[in-house]
């Protein structure tokens, strides 16, 4: 669904300016399932909080300093942050049966189509009058 109607639009970028990260973000289609995956390196997996209201989903998760008790930076840039990205949801995305998984610091929502998103195949029927030929008179 990312041809014609993007069921995905961006919506942080004109608003969250200036409020910590982005996380940055790939979105796809495979089949019935649109797949977004966002970049959450160093994040607490207990931190990342989605939700998903009126066709808005909201991401925000915390990078958290991992200091050993007692110990002295030499060189720290790898500040704690905050995270945030929202994003407009299409209504033709199924929000009720989100799947979410976190791994190797990336978050992967996968978001099936509604049913009536789908693609359909229509049955054609012949009537019978296109079935029959077509007989003319000529008239002098």
């Amino acid at each position: 669904m990312l041809m014609l109607t993007d069921p995905i639009r961006q919506w942080d970028r004109l608003f969250d300016q200036g409020q910590g990260l982005t996380a940055a973000m790939d979105a796809f289609r495979l089949g019935d399932v649109i797949t977004v995956q966002f970049d959450l390196p160093g994040v607490d997996p207990a931190s990342i909080d989605v939700q998903i209201e009126r066709g808005e989903l909201r991401l925000s998760a915390q990078r958290l300093a991992s200091l050993p008790r007692g110990a002295k930076y030499f060189v720290r840039e790898r500040a704690e942050s905050s995270i945030s990205r929202r994003v407009l949801l299409g209504d033709v995305l199924d929000v009720e049966h989100v799947d979410a998984e976190y791994s190797g610091g990336v978050l992967t929502l996968r978001i099936p189509l509604h049913e009536h998103a789908k693609p359909r195949k229509v049955a054609v029927r012949a009537s019978e009058e296109s079935s029959r030929p077509v007989l003319t008179t000529e008239s002098a």
